[in-house]
């Protein structure tokens, strides 16, 4: 009996959440969930990290999703600086929609700061309690802690670090201090981070030791991303087809590493874009015949219930085999890539991997295994 209510609570809830119009089909997920909030300092001295971090987070979340069970993965990015600068945090919610995340990362610039000390205490204050962190207690949660100097503890209007430590674990969040440089006092307090909050400390190069590793394998993944993009299907409200377009348009334009990662990242987590028909239909989201046309791109809206389940097969059947080739590419590229970390050891002390590195053992806790 309480199996069959956790489930009926479940139905409930997505229906609740749907778009209005939408037609409901009921889907379980059975899929661990990873949340994954990026703080990271964004001042002066931060420039190489935050082009690093750029250049590497579709690796990132492609490693993320490699777990097995396989994750559904959500990011969340708090960038931060100090008083008197252009802003002291700003807060891009959790999302599985990676694009959005990119977008807003590439928007970030290293400015302000100067006197040492940032308002770190801020910071994790924001990324414990402003991020919409699952209650699900399954659900993986980690902060990574990104910086180089330490907080202004004498700011009297924001709970010290410590307390959003204690606050993060009791919600079941991991911090993971990644510190920038050699800075002692920043080691001291990131180590205490760490130590409270159940998380791991690590040190990396100021600049964020990120290293670009080019394979024979990035034009022709690119070029698959793009056609992967053809076979998205954008539906819902104007706004939401309008928002979701452009971010498929500049997914397109994508630099040929960072096209790549994002399709081996499509073809793992079985994501192309948020709002895809085709992934909807396949997953038993939304009923073709019952669904609403104001909600499906002008060009669609006069076809047949009959006509749109073969448009949406085209693409599923297109989408498969666009899929089976970026990870046979895939295998290679990251083949590619071991054989020269092996040459190049120091390239594995960087930001992305350190990150994947210290999630090990914290996914393992939640029955999440990578290799």
């Amino acid at each position: 009996m309480k199996t069959l209510m956790t489930a009926i609570i479940a139905i409930l809830v997505c229906m609740a959440s749907l778009a209005p119009g939408q037609a409901y089909v009921s889907e379980l997920p059975d899929r661990p969930t990873v949340e994954v909030a990026f703080v990271l300092d964004t001042t002066g001295s931060m420039g190489g990290l935050i082009a690093g971090a750029k250049a590497k987070i579709w690796a990132i979340a492609n490693q993320i999703v490699l777990g097995e069970p396989k994750p559904i993965v959500r990011i969340a990015l708090v960038p931060y600086r100090d008083k008197k600068d252009e802003y002291v945090t700003k807060v891009f919610n959790l999302t599985d929609n990676i694009d959005e995340v990119y977008t807003q990362l590439m928007k970030f610039r290293a400015a302000g700061g100067g006197d040492g000390p940032e308002n770190v205490n801020q910071a994790l204050h924001d990324a414990v309690h402003k991020i919409s962190w699952s209650k699900d207690p399954h659900t993986l949660k980690i902060i990574y802690l990104v910086g180089d100097y330490p907080p202004h503890n004498e700011y009297k209007d924001v709970p010290t670090y410590d307390k959003s430590a204690k606050a993060a674990i009791e919600k079941g969040i991991y911090i993971n201090a990644i510190l920038c440089g050699g800075n002692n006092q920043t080691r001291r307090v990131w180590q205490e981070i760490a130590r409270l909050a159940e998380g791991t400390f690590l040190a990396i190069a100021q600049d964020g030791g990120v290293q670009d590793i080019p394979t024979p394998y990035d034009k022709e993944m690119a070029k698959l991303n793009s056609e992967l993009l053809e076979t998205a299907m954008v539906y819902g409200s104007k706004e939401v087809r309008l928002a979701q377009g452009k971010l498929n348009s500049m997914a397109m334009g994508y630099d040929k590493s960072a096209a790549a990662s994002r399709s081996a990242f499509a073809a793992e987590a079985g994501i192309v874009a948020s709002n895809d028909l085709v992934d909807d239909v396949r997953n038993n989201r939304v009923d073709l015949e019952k669904l609403d046309r104001d909600l499906l791109p002008k060009e669609m809206q006069p076809m047949s219930g009959e006509e749109l389940r073969k448009l949406v097969t085209v693409n599923q059947t297109r989408r498969d085999e666009i899929n089976r080739q970026i990870k046979e590419l895939s295998a290679k590229r990251a083949k590619f890539v071991k054989s020269k970390l092996a040459k190049n050891p120091d390239a594995k002390k960087g930001f992305d991997f350190q990150v994947v590195e210290s999630l090990r053992a914290q996914a393992a806790k939640k029955g999440i295994t990578y290799e």
